[in-house]
């Protein structure tokens, strides 16, 4: 591969990271066919990989790429309508044409794509993957895993739902506040679920990832000023606030991954912390308590360590006892053990995780087995840690967390290999 054609496939894939989602939604407004779009703005980037190795990069790559996107949109058009395209909208696209040519600045229509994914006449299983793909370039296999969905299946639910968008006309608009209830959910969720997809690089080298993470928040402070009096929007933006405020302190100065309870405070970062205590405290005045809002408390409650050098534990179960009620999940009634081991001790939290042992759904959740291999080491049950340490090292996705996990284990002061047992059978 030349210099050329290095330059223009990192430029390509630069503009597909920062901008896939505002080049759908601007293509998709008018004609409401994201499907058509989607193709277009694919058939866009072949012919830049194609034209700007010999050319060079144009100064505005994303007002070519989308003069580009628009062009295939006609000939698709002319193509399915057998050279009949109607006259107004080939005016529409031409006029648009002209626009993207003559104004470099490419208008953000994303979150009128967000909420047109999030329109009642969507099935709601559907509507934060639709988010995902379209705004945020996620594929189906990516969607699926979030979402514990095979990827072939994510693909045609997404097909589905993209072609109910063109044959119901939905309208690429942000909604009325009598419309908002039955459409924020979504769009709360795919932003967190993008977040979290984001997230999950500790080590700092994965660039799509972090750019996910930067766009996520982005797209949940755009919702948080579209929305100031809605008291979930702003807890969510404050609990992405509070995660992303720590995001150096996860990896030392050689690089290795460091556990919240092991992070300095003084390496978290100060402003964002600020500001999501700004947006708690505003959610709070507005007296209406929801998952976000609760998620982002138990983060500033150990923030709290940054003022007293401790976290406030009992403040953190109180808050995980309101969370498990509002929502059910073995994942909060994990974390709440978790807690609870910090005032009452190991010894009391293994019963608690006990009783999820049942639940299947936490059989292949990493979380899970730290949570019980750690609990075991403190409770001097070496080979019942040895057992769920091997079952989280094997389920860890992320190397400097697997290093992590390995060198746990490897701490601990008993080998079971003479003596193996479940880690289901530690009492």
């Amino acid at each position: 591969m030349t210099s050329s054609d290095e330059q223009a496939h990192s430029t390509a894939e630069a503009v597909a990271r920062r901008s896939y989602g505002k080049l759908v939604a601007l293509l998709a407004a008018r004609s409401h066919d994201v499907g058509a779009a989607e193709e277009a703005l694919s058939e866009a980037f072949a012919s830049a990989l194609a034209t700007w190795p010999r050319n060079g990069c144009p100064e505005n790559p994303e007002g070519w790429l989308l003069t580009a996107a628009r062009r295939k949109l006609i000939d698709q058009g002319r193509r399915r309508d057998k050279g009949k395209l109607a006259a107004a909208q080939a005016e529409l696209l031409e006029d648009a044409l002209e626009e993207s040519d003559a104004d470099a600045r490419i208008p953000d229509q994303r979150l009128a794509l967000m909420f047109a994914c999030a329109h009642p006449a969507i099935d709601p299983g559907i509507r934060a993957p639709l988010i995902l793909q379209l705004v945020l370039g996620l594929d189906a296999a990516r969607i699926g895993s979030a979402f514990l969905v095979a990827p072939s299946t994510m693909g045609q639910r997404l097909s589905r739902a993209k072609s109910k968008i063109r044959t119901a006309g939905i309208p690429f608009r942000i909604p009325g506040r009598q419309e908002l209830p039955a459409r924020i959910g979504a769009v709360l969720d795919a932003v967190y679920a993008a977040f979290a997809e984001g997230w999950s690089d500790p080590e700092g080298i994965d660039a799509a990832r972090r750019d996910l993470a930067e766009e996520a928040l982005f797209l949940a402070r755009l919702v948080a000023e579209l929305l100031p009096d809605e008291a979930e929007v702003l807890g969510l933006c404050a609990l992405l606030l509070h995660a992303e405020a720590r995001r150096q302190a996860r990896r030392n100065a050689e690089g290795h991954y460091v556990p919240l309870a092991d992070q300095a405070p003084t390496d978290w970062n100060a402003s964002m912390i600020e500001e999501a205590e700004a947006l708690l405290r505003r959610a709070s005045a507005l007296h209406s308590i929801g998952r976000y809002q609760l998620e982002a408390a138990l983060q500033s409650a150990h923030v709290a360590r940054r003022r007293s050098g401790r976290a406030d534990w009992t403040a953190v179960v109180v808050l995980y006892d309101a969370l498990l009620a509002l929502t059910g999940s073995p994942v909060v009634a994990l974390n709440r053990a978790l807690a609870v081991a910090e005032i009452e001790g190991a010894a009391a939290a293994l019963q608690l995780i006990d009783e999820l042992a049942e639940d299947s759904r936490l059989d292949e959740y990493q979380p899970y087995w730290v949570a019980r291999a750690e609990l075991s080491a403190r409770t001097g049950a070496a080979p019942q840690a040895h057992a769920a340490y091997d079952l989280a090292i094997g389920l860890s996705r992320d190397p400097a967390v697997r290093r992590f996990l390995q060198g746990r284990k490897a701490a601990l002061p008993y080998s079971p290999r003479s003596t193996a047992r479940s880690p289901d059978s530690a009492q």
